[in-house]
């Protein structure tokens, strides 16, 4: 009888602080380090180096570009669990004790996080950093920090698969894990494998100039159509499963609308490099004076 072979794996929290009593207060909770939010620390980190290192090597401004990067993380991260609490988890909101109860659902980032609302934080985090600091051009920047992205992925990835976060259908197959109670597709586990090659591929493919939103629009093909195919194996089954709508789960249906965006991007880098359209050039115009006063962008 074939029975699951990979093992249900967990990394122990590292205690910083005993829970303890505070006068006024009341019970205050310990402090960890837990492994799901050290591995994305250390994916944002590596990310951001390696954007950092692309950025130099293709004549851009450091500051600015970690400038870009901050309003894109900081707000992609807002993105990512406001968007969590919306689409997957409303009833949060709609059944919270008060108002202060629901806020604090939206405000309490670290208790979820969904991958396609931490891509559409980004996405307005980087028209608000455009329109702050009245950037012309930010696709040059952009490109860079998502050609890093796999890389980030493999590691954010890796905190879903030891926190078992998004389990799947009930399996006894050889690829699934040995959850409590039973085999079960992990699907963080099958992401973070799969983006492995992915970060791989664009660490060679950075190594020469790309036109900006070559890796935009590539990783937008390539992950949409492996992210809708994996969430048929979403387990419907525990707590807080993901809800559907005519079948498909929430992220399903943004795949269509990032696929679309990724073959747009895509086309539209081939044509602007047949045509000489050098952005990446006149990205190199823009200096640290932009980020450190707004009104030098007018300049």
């Amino acid at each position: 009888m074939i029975e699951p072979l990979i093992p249900y794996i967990t990394l122990p929290e590292i205690p910083i602080l005993p829970a303890f009593d505070m006068p006024g207060v009341g019970a205050i909770d310990a402090l960890t380090i837990k492994p799901f939010g050290a591995l994305v620390a250390t994916g944002v980190y590596a990310g951001w180096a390696l954007s950092l290192r692309q950025a130099k090597r293709l004549g851009l401004d450091v500051e600015v570009m970690n400038s870009f990067i901050a309003w894109v993380v900081g707000i992609g991260f807002v993105g990512g669990h406001v968007f969590d609490v919306i689409l997957y988890h409303p009833d949060k909101l709609t059944k919270a004790a008060s108002p202060m109860a629901a806020f604090q659902e939206l405000i309490f980032l670290w208790r979820s996080l969904s991958s396609f609302g931490g891509f559409a934080g980004a996405v307005i985090g980087l028209f608000l950093w455009k329109y702050r600091f009245r950037v012309r051009e930010t696709m040059p920047w952009a490109d860079i920090v998502i050609s890093a992205f796999p890389l980030s992925w493999v590691f954010g990835r890796s905190g879903c698969s030891v926190a078992h976060d998004h389990p799947g259908l009930r399996s006894e197959v050889w690829f699934a894990v040995q959850y409590p109670g039973g085999g079960r597709f992990d699907l963080g586990l099958y992401e973070m494998l799969f983006t492995i090659p992915l970060a791989l591929t664009f660490l060679y493919l950075m190594r020469k100039p790309r036109p900006p939103g070559f890796f935009a629009g590539l990783v937008c093909m390539v992950y949409a159509p492996t992210r809708f195919a994996l969430d048929f194996l979403r387990a419907q089954d525990v707590r807080d499963a993901d809800p559907r709508h005519l079948g498909l789960t929430p992220a399903q249906w943004l795949c269509f609308l990032m696929l679309a965006v990724g073959v747009y991007l895509y086309l539209k880098a081939m044509k602007g490099a047949e045509e000489g359209d050098d952005m990446l050039l006149r990205a190199r115009g823009v200096d640290a004076r932009l980020v450190r006063r707004p009104e030098a962008s007018s300049a």
